[in-house]
């Protein structure tokens, strides 16, 4: 019989089971959670008053692609910030808001995270994304394929093409970019910034192609759910940023006609136009939006003080930013005319009335959405700061004496037009083990990740009950990938590689009889080097691939692992 770990006696918190504190002894076998086994012979590990959750999962992070890897660049003075020393077991590695390859994937496990996710690979730059991707040590890896911008969806909208045709190149974009779920960043709106659009409303044609972004919306959105896939449409809205997009955001929701619709990094697109300033929260209308409307869910893009750098497809948004950069330095540009990039340095100020109610505004989100299973924690790293601040914001969330004790300290105007220090709400244990870890693997479609039933990967994180939640979630006692254990006492003391997840729905073959003449007419990629093969996902022998199935598909199939 393999080795069985026994963790004893833990006060687990499971909330995919319905587990609320319960003491529970588990057992680790071959990487997974089995039942109670016949035998005595275990290897325990006293958990005794210690708090057990399944391992975290970031369902929003900037960790791969080129965006990212401008930021790494273009930001030397970030790399000093968090130097990572080359040890017997330990590869150097630098950087706190654009973190290395190698940082991210032992920073996110020392905090008790086991999985993050890509939200945003260009279809043309989907190697190198999961190349990036593949250099992440510990955590398991994924990510959302761009459309929307993209000229042959566009194309193929103008010209009348039926849903099936659009499913098909959705499904074939999916399976060859070796994508988990489709992202679509300010739909529509990278395309028209091309043609001098500076804005693009929900109704708003394009200048070139004619299209609305609703349009757009509601033909990804109808594709993804038509497929079976578990993650709906991942929506990075109109006007990001801009004062009054609440109401746009608003009709985005409601527009949508009960599809499945993820809203992501809500809190900038969740702004009023009211006061003196022009600027307001509209964070108390857009949470009532989300607790009305059951086919939306959100993650909020907190923002939270200091240095940082903003890194999005949407060039529109980060071109009209750019003035603000800090330090005095930006990139703009386009990605074989199917998408873009704009990477801008960013710090938000305590004492600034925008930056201070940004803070506030998705805080109030948080505490006002009803329903945990429907919004997650992020803070759209690196955009509203860098994923190490996780723990400060589940503090913020937990105790809403310290939260008022910093809301106190802000530029004061900002707080008289906040309603946060009148909020009660403070988040359990329970509710914040459903945000980072079974609500969010619902939401990307991870089966056997973000709980602890039997079956499930053991990919599990024990901490020490702490009144103070920052150091609690900052420093776990042991953490768990995979039935490694990777951290103990809050240091790493093993480097593992995580699997990738995607999806492969079906799809007509045909497809490509269209998109074969349009890649030798207009790419600069051949259509066979597009597709990214299995055999390429696993070929340095150290990870795997994991593809989940489908509403239509049955079976679950794991390739590759280490040699």
């Amino acid at each position: 019989m393999a080795n069985i770990t026994k963790l004893v006696g833990g006060i687990v918190f499971d909330p995919a089971h319905g587990v609320d504190g319960e003491q529970q002894d588990l057992y680790i076998q071959d990487g997974r959670i089995i039942a109670k086994p016949d035998t005595d012979k275990v290897t325990e590990i006293d958990c005794r008053g210690k708090i057990i959750m399944a391992g975290a999962i970031d369902m929003h992070t900037h960790i791969g692609g080129g965006k990212v890897n401008i930021a790494r660049t273009m930001l030397p003075e970030d790399h000093a910030q968090d130097v990572i020393a080359r040890t017997e077991l330990l590869r150097s590695g630098c950087g706190h808001a654009a973190p290395s390859t190698l940082t991210a994937g032992y920073r996110y496990a020392e905090m008790g995270y086991t999985a993050g996710f890509e939200p945003a690979i260009l279809p043309m730059n989907a190697r190198q994304a999961h190349m990036e991707m593949g250099d992440t040590p510990i955590i398991d890896k994924g990510g959302y394929a761009m459309l929307g911008s993209d000229d042959f969806l566009l194309r193929m909208m103008i010209s009348n093409a039926d849903q099936e045709a659009i499913n098909n190149y959705v499904a074939w974009t999916l399976t060859h970019t070796q994508a988990m779920g489709i992202k679509v960043v300010n739909p529509g709106g990278i395309s028209a910034f091309k043609f001098n659009q500076r804005k693009l409303d929900l109704d708003e044609k394009n200048a070139y192609y004619g299209v609305t972004p609703r349009d757009i919306l509601a033909r990804l959105a109808q594709a993804v759910h038509e497929l079976g896939v578990a993650h709906p449409l991942h929506v990075h809205g109109c006007n990001l940023g801009v004062p009054g997009n609440m109401d746009m955001t608003i009709d985005t929701m409601q527009g949508i006609e009960g599809l499945p619709m993820h809203m992501t990094h809500i809190q900038f697109h969740s702004y009023g136009a009211e006061g003196d300033r022009k600027f307001s929260s509209g964070a108390a209308e857009i949470a009532e939006a989300i607790n009305n409307h059951d086919n939306i869910t959100a993650d909020v893009g907190q923002i939270l003080f200091g240095q940082t750098v903003t890194a999005s497809g949407d060039s529109m948004h980060q071109y009209e930013a750019h003035g603000h950069a800090h330090p005095n330095k930006w990139v703009c540009m386009d990605i074989e005319c199917d998408a873009g990039c704009g990477v801008v340095p960013f710090k938000y100020k305590d004492q600034n009335f925008v930056n201070a109610l940004q803070w506030m505004i998705g805080l109030e989100i948080f505490l006002l959405v009803d329903d945990p299973w429907r919004v997650f924690l992020t803070t759209d790293h690196p955009n509203g700061a860098p994923f190490t601040s996780y723990p400060h914001l589940i503090r913020l969330l937990m105790d809403k004496s310290f939260r008022n004790e910093v809301l106190s300290t802000l530029n004061p105007d900002a707080q008289a037009a906040s309603n946060l220090g009148s909020i009660d709400r403070e988040y359990t244990l329970y509710e914040i083990a459903i945000m980072t870890r079974a609500g969010a693997a619902k939401l990307v479609g991870l089966s056997d990740r973000g709980h602890l039933g039997t079956g499930a990967a053991a990919d599990i994180t024990v901490y020490t009950d702490n009144a103070d939640r920052e150091k609690m979630f900052s420093k776990p006692d042991y953490v768990f990938k995979d039935g490694n254990m990777v951290v103990e006492n809050g240091d790493l003391i093993d480097v593992t590689w995580g699997a990738t997840h995607v999806v492969k729905p079906d799809y007509d073959a045909s497809i490509e009889k269209s998109l074969q003449p349009y890649f030798d007419k207009y790419m600069s990629m051949k259509l066979g080097n597009f597709k990214i093969s299995d055999d390429e996902m696993t070929a340095d022998g150290r990870g795997r691939l994991i593809i989940h199935p489908t509403s239509h598909q049955s079976g679950y199939q794991e390739k590759g692992g280490a040699a």
